[in-house]
């Protein structure tokens, strides 16, 4: 899946709007509280055929819903990852585990990416690594449609289920990156959120129970059973979770390390197969 831009020339040829309509539409999301207007306005701008497309844009981002909602697709790793309504909208500090996974495993040929929501992280490492053999799953039918628009061109397959349960058992000890951004908000917190992912992303992909490691306990129990020798398995945390989620992987019987990225504000544990 090649990066795009909007002003790439694989993109659609928009008609150029007036300063006056520019302006504008800078002046109504810096009314509504976007930090970042002038960025957001370009965006929308290369992103609209028309003048009522505009004026629709500009009223759904206004209204509140996530930027990559309104334009239709997320940039991660220099990708555009196409995301919709009801899907988790990848985050730029997992590109962090993306990182770590590369330089932990950088010959990997099969790579699994477990709660893959859009499939953000299975689509960056297949389009990092050579002739990769890629899975993803994810319990949300609305995820599993996108995931499968954004690994198509990488050969990606895109199962329906609730993690290891709907992979092949074929590649059970073959594993060479197994990715798993789990949810790992504890249920007490998720009405915390920003309003962006409180009122517009699917609980199911953000609350991570009592503590919010539910799912990533079940997760490093299953995973030696897929995993290849010296193969990995990486899970983004918090910095107060991190102690706890790494002695789950230490009861799995995983050589585990924690990877910390002050610069994304994000934690990766890290957990090798003897």
């Amino acid at each position: 899946m090649p990066p795009l831009s909007p002003s790439s020339p694989s993109s659609p040829s928009f008609p150029s709007f007036s300063a006056a309509s520019r302006d504008s539409v800078v002046a109504a999301l810096r009314a509504a509280g976007c930090v970042f207007a002038e960025d957001e306005a370009r965006l929308i701008l290369a992103a609209a055929r028309d003048t009522q497309e505009l004026a629709d844009l500009v009223d759904r981002r206004v209204a509140g819903q996530p930027l990559e909602l309104v334009l239709g697709w997320a940039e991660f790793r220099g990708l555009r990852i196409a995301v919709e309504p009801g899907v988790f909208v990848p985050r730029r500090r997992t590109e962090f585990l993306v990182e770590q996974a590369l330089a932990q495993v950088p010959d990997a040929s099969v790579v699994v990416d477990l709660c893959c929501g859009s499939g953000a992280v299975g689509a960056a490492l297949a389009a990092a690594l050579i002739g990769v053999e890629l899975h993803a799953t994810d319990i949300d039918p609305a995820a599993v449609r996108c995931a499968r628009r954004n690994v198509a061109s990488v050969g990606g397959h895109v199962h329906a289920g609730d993690l290891f349960e709907a992979l092949p058992d074929g590649l059970r000890g073959r594993v060479d990156i197994l990715a798993a951004n789990v949810p790992y908000v504890p249920t007490g917190e998720v009405g915390l959120l920003p309003a962006e992912a409180r009122d517009h992303e699917p609980l199911v992909a953000l609350d991570g129970g009592t503590d919010g490691l539910d799912v990533l306990r079940r997760v490093a129990a299953e995973a030696p059973r897929w995993l290849a020798p010296g193969g990995c398995l990486l899970v983004e945390t918090s910095e107060r979770q991190a102690p706890a989620a790494v002695a789950a992987f230490g009861r799995a019987g995983l050589e585990t390390r924690l990877a910390v990225s002050e610069e994304m504000y994000t934690d990766v544990v890290i957990g090798v197969a003897p």
